[in-house]
């Protein structure tokens, strides 16, 4: 992770986190002192934010620049969300539907999300409003990425490349054989 950001890039995703004491290490891991204990050895983040930027002037913006996004993805995230979105240093809360409806028993079977599911999402937009930090979450659709920014989502993940582009290749294909429009992609799962 940590290489990650020493290789240039703005911010983290990490999966599995379940405490807030999870997430103080992760801040620890990925913010510079005072905030964190990352070291400060690498040439090449500077570089990805601007060709005129020096070392030290990236040291001093970089805590406040580097997103660090936490995955709320288990039954002990969820029941720790408050203390979790409360951490300095995370920047946002990001919801795994398909990993949480699996960890809290509910998984996403043939699109269709659990009650129990939907409350857990709410929970966890509702902490990262509170905490005022940012929320996100994966969705499989335009349609399912709307739904949720009208719930107040942030960072949405609105398709995948491996639905998508097999879904536009079909339908010009049924085009090209003047079959008409192709199948909708509408998602693995609704809302």
């Amino acid at each position: 992770m940590i290489g990650a950001l020493d290789a240039g890039a703005h911010g983290v995703l990490v999966p599995l986190l379940y405490t807030a004491d999870d997430a103080k290490k992760l801040v620890m891991s990925a913010k510079f002192p005072p905030q964190g204990q990352r070291g400060f050895g690498s040439p090449f983040p500077m570089a990805s934010f601007s060709a005129d930027l020096g070392a030290g002037d990236y040291l001093q913006q970089a805590n406040d620049a580097l997103l660090t996004i936490v995955q709320i993805e288990t039954k002990e995230a969820v029941d720790n969300v408050d203390e979790i979105a409360a951490t300095e240093g995370v920047d946002c809360l990001f919801v795994g539907p398909f990993d949480l409806g699996n960890n809290i028993g509910y998984p996403i079977i043939d699109g269709v999300m659990h009650e129990k599911l939907h409350n857990a999402i709410a929970k966890v937009l509702k902490a990262a409003q509170l905490a005022k930090k940012r929320a996100g979450i994966f969705c499989t659709s335009g349609e399912q990425g709307k739904f949720y920014a009208d719930q107040g989502f942030h960072m949405i993940s609105v398709a995948t490349d491996m639905h998508v582009l097999p879904a536009a290749i079909i339908d010009s294909l049924q085009k090209s054989k003047g079959l008409g429009a192709g199948p909708k992609f509408s998602g693995p799962y609704g809302k």
